[in-house]
């Protein structure tokens, strides 16, 4: 600015952001020893990071021609620092080369803590008023005018920054204490208020839809609010054309209206007079990008708002939604906790419906496992004591988790019961299948396969509805066994819960002292590797036939552990999650 001109606040406001940095450098070098006169070289700042429009270089000038005496503004290095005459628009500019220090000079060093960053030297001589004195005294002291009032601005936005400091510490300590989203927006509202000096005001949340929350303005929904009359909160209406400020205000931005009354983007002006608003000021509460809600705050009377003001508001607001967010991750995290316990609780009770042990008979060799791929899953195997016979069931319900889990239970249930009354397996298999339509939906359906092994006479009846084919190996006493003396167990019919006329056969299969029956579900067969190959069937063929050929008198636990040991080397760590694993098997001694 030139020397005539007094600098408004508007003007200064750009200036502050190289004081703010300057200042930071300061404090960053707090810990650094003083430096003298002549050493201050090593200063870590310089006179010149605080000049801004030349007003002190050129207050120096005016003070040399009122008083007839040299007045120069130096640099921490001892360079003249002079306002700059020419046409450009450099206010001031320093010298190439430090000036010489002359004798019968005064100097007055510029210090900032213990650092030396310039210096006022008087030259020699006798100050004598020049005859345009009282015109170089006006000007001198409009230019000590425009140092003062870029140093009121400065100090006035130091203000500011203390109120926005201490307004979010203190939020910081009320929201520490806030234990709900509620109580969140209670503390933002209250403080905003407060140290804004508005009147009323009010939070609006975006609705959730289908668990996702909403991006549209039209979706806001009262949260909380404060001295806004019931009919004001009953009937809400835009308080803009179009919802504009909402919007903006959800877009990043401060939205001010400093007078209601007179504002073209305002729909509703008589109702905001008849409510008693002069003057409002929005800002949204946005997370990442994400926006959550509006502040919107009033005044009763028109007023102004600066930066600092939307600053302020949008420094609560951001630090509102943080905690609202935090808030919400908060319930979310407890829900889950709650919904993993239930999970784990159900999970027991599913373990519990499985068989505590394997059958003890003398001439049987039994062994089961069981590994779902969640803590609830579809498969599932019984032992079903028939009065000197072993009933023998493999299951899987389609899907996973608790409706897999639930639609297992239930098969589980009327395939007992059944059992119990009937003697025919194919009518057993018929009965669950009907049940199974009766009461489940058309997409739910269940493999199962059921066989009854007569201990006396060795001889195994069974029935198959849509399941994966067990395994009779019968091996030799003399050799090893091939893919020769391998057979599968394929009578039966279609899934139960699809077709209620579906009609089932059953089979028999004499059973020897020696043979293996291997029993599964189609997470054998579908484990996939890193290349999304399926294991397949006939790699479990290969797998128990291989582990008879190694030990042909392995028993039942050794062939399900080397089944699944090699269900493990193909599909490896594959990010793919695998399906529920059932498998029994069954050793005639």
């Amino acid at each position: 600015m030139s020397s005539s001109e007094t600098p408004t606040l508007s003007q200064a406001a750009g200036n502050q952001d190289l004081s703010r940095q300057s200042a930071a450098h300061v404090l960053s070098s707090a810990g650094a020893a003083p430096t003298s006169n002549t050493g201050a070289a090593s200063a870590p700042v310089n006179i010149t990071d605080f000049l801004t429009d030349g007003s002190l270089a050129a207050l120096c000038g005016e003070l040399s021609n009122l008083a007839g005496v040299a007045v120069e503004l130096r640099d921490a290095h001892g360079h003249a620092i002079r306002r700059s005459l020419d046409a450009s628009n450099i206010a001031w500019h320093v010298d190439e080369r430090p000036t010489a220090d002359m004798p019968g000079q005064s100097m007055i060093p510029l210090r900032l803590g213990p650092f030396t960053i310039g210096s006022l030297v008087v030259a020699a001589g006798t100050p004598v008023l020049a005859n345009d004195a009282r015109k170089r005294l006006e000007q001198m002291l409009n230019l000590l005018a425009s140092t003062t009032t870029e140093l009121c601005f400065h100090e006035l936005e130091l203000r500011h920054r203390i109120k926005e400091v201490a307004a979010l510490a203190r939020m910081s300590s009320l929201l520490n204490r806030a234990t709900s989203p509620e109580k969140v927006l209670d503390v933002a509202m209250d403080l905003a208020l407060d140290v804004l000096g508005m009147d009323a005001g009010s939070i609006m949340l975006l609705r959730e839809r289908d668990g996702e929350l909403s991006e549209s303005e039209e979706d806001l929904v009262l949260a909380t609010s404060r001295n806004l009359s019931q009919g004001w909160l009953d009937f809400p209406q835009p308080l803009s054309k179009d919802r504009t400020f909402d919007r903006l205000a959800m877009s990043g931005q401060v939205v001010v209206s400093e007078d209601i009354s007179h504002d073209d983007r305002v729909l509703i002006p008589d109702r905001a007079a008849e409510e008693g608003l002069g003057a409002a000021l929005h800002a949204g509460l946005v997370f990442k990008n994400r926006p959550l809600g509006v502040v919107r705050l009033y005044s009763r009377v028109p007023r102004s708002f600066d930066d600092a003001d939307k600053r302020l508001l949008a420094s609560i607001a951001s630090q509102a939604a943080v905690a609202l967010e935090q808030s919400r991750l908060l319930r979310l995290e407890k829900e889950e906790q709650v919904l993993q316990r239930q999970l784990q609780l159900a999970a027991d009770v599913q373990r519990r419906m499985l068989p505590r042990g394997v059958p003890n008979f003398p001439n049987l060799d039994v062994a089961a496992r069981y590994i779902p791929s969640f803590e609830l899953g579809g498969d599932f195997y019984d032992f079903i004591d028939l009065n000197g016979h072993l009933g023998l069931v493999v299951g899987d319900v389609v899907g996973k988790g608790i409706a897999a889990a639930l639609l297992m239970s239930s098969v589980r249930a009327s395939l007992r019961a059944f059992a119990q009354d009937l003697y025919d397996l194919d009518e057993i298999v018929s009965r669950v299948n009907q049940a199974m339509c009766r009461d489940t939906r058309d997409f739910e359906f269940a493999s199962l396969w059921y066989g009854v092994l007569d201990i006396h006479k060795m001889r195994l009846t069974y029935c198959s509805a849509g399941h994966e084919p067990p395994l009779v190996v019968r091996v030799p006493k003399h050799r090893a066994p091939t893919m020769a003396d391998m057979d599968e167990l394929t009578v039966g019919g279609m899934v139960v819960g699809i077709d209620p006329s579906q009609r089932y056969q059953r089979a028999v299969f004499d059973i020897r002292s020696g043979d293996v029956l291997v029993a599964y579900t189609d997470g054998l067969p579908d484990a996939t590797n890193f290349n999304g190959e399926r294991f397949g069937k006939q790699r479990v063929r290969n797998a128990v036939m291989k582990c008879l050929q190694d030990k042909p008198n392995a028993n039942a636990g050794e062939i399900v552990e080397r089944l699944l040991w090699e269900v493990r080397q193909w599909s490896g760590l594959s990010k793919t999650r695998s399906d529920d694993k059932t498998l029994v098997a069954v050793r005639v001694r």
